[in-house]
């Protein structure tokens, strides 16, 4: 099937330069991570719904695929390890995943949860405990990337399969807390999406409108608009932006008898208004 990316993101480093990241789609708009140690030439895969393109990728580099870091359960994130067992390439693979979800997690060597550390050669991240898609639900953090699964998403956050809402919500306000200049690794491409609908709920914000208009640009060509920032989605992802009056206004119009006191009230009523899909009749702002 054709992704939605056809040219994705140039590799990057993190700041302090252990970590070379590149981003590889998959199916039609997962993203692979691919995670090199630049002083160990470690290498670990960041989820995947199938093993055939970071084989790939990593075989044209002469690389060695070491460790899987599993962020949730769901097949088209835990695919990458049932096809490596199937092809007999998962022995000998460090595969780290969710404590909660361990006997769900193909080939699972070092279960983690909130506080663990895990390891790519010379670097060294941080679990953080982020349920509310489905349960278990872990992100990494290293230096000054985060890979955060299904949880948040490029002006956007994950279906709450397991929920509930009130669960997602202190997830997404602890990653909330992250520097402006970590990158948000997250393994959807639904940038588009998401701010369709960051738009229908508040159209008065001026950096909304800004991240638009690059977005489209970069989507028109093929290009991908992932990893964000911490910065950009505190400024324009309407699922952090709780305190907003603008998105508390339209709240308020969808949902009249419903209470929009708590930040947490607020976020649970713009996912369910965005689950609802009102927005789907809409247009970017620029579009033709």
């Amino acid at each position: 099937m054709q992704h939605v990316v056809s040219h994705p993101r140039e590799a990057f480093l993190t700041s302090d330069g252990r970590l070379e990241i590149h981003q590889i789609p998959a199916w039609k708009d997962n993203l692979v991570w691919l995670v090199r140690c630049t002083q160990t030439n470690a290498v670990a895969a960041v989820d995947g719904p199938d093993a055939t393109a970071a084989l790939e990728y990593c075989d044209a580099r002469g690389w060695s695929l070491g460790a899987i870091l599993n962020t949730h359960t769901h097949a088209d994130h835990i695919g990458i390890n049932r096809a490596l067992k199937r092809r007999g390439l998962l022995d000998g693979v460090q595969v780290y995943g969710p404590a909660k979800r361990a006997g769900q997690v193909p080939g699972l060597t070092d279960p983690v949860g909130e506080g663990d550390t895990v390891t790519i050669g010379a670097a060294t991240g941080r679990v953080m405990l982020t349920e509310g898609h489905i349960d278990g639900h872990i992100s990494f953090v290293f230096d000054d990337v985060l890979f955060c699964g299904d949880t948040l998403f490029a002006g956007g956050c994950g279906y709450l399969f397991d929920g509930p809402p009130a669960k997602m919500y202190e997830s997404l306000r602890r990653l909330r807390e992250l520097a402006d200049d970590v990158r948000v690794c997250c393994a959807h491409e639904y940038t588009e999406d998401n701010l369709l609908f960051a738009w229908s709920v508040e159209p008065d914000n001026v950096a909304l409108r800004q991240r638009i208009e690059a977005v489209t640009r970069l989507r028109g060509e093929g290009r991908c608009a992932v990893p964000s920032t911490m910065g950009e989605e505190r400024a324009t992802n309407p699922f952090l932006r709780w305190g907003s009056a603008s998105i508390r206004g339209r709240l308020a119009s969808a949902w009249p008898d419903r209470s929009l006191e708590s930040a947490a009230e607020v976020f649970a009523a713009t996912r369910a208004l965005k689950d609802r899909k009102d927005y789907k009749a809409l247009t970017l702002p620029g579009s033709t």
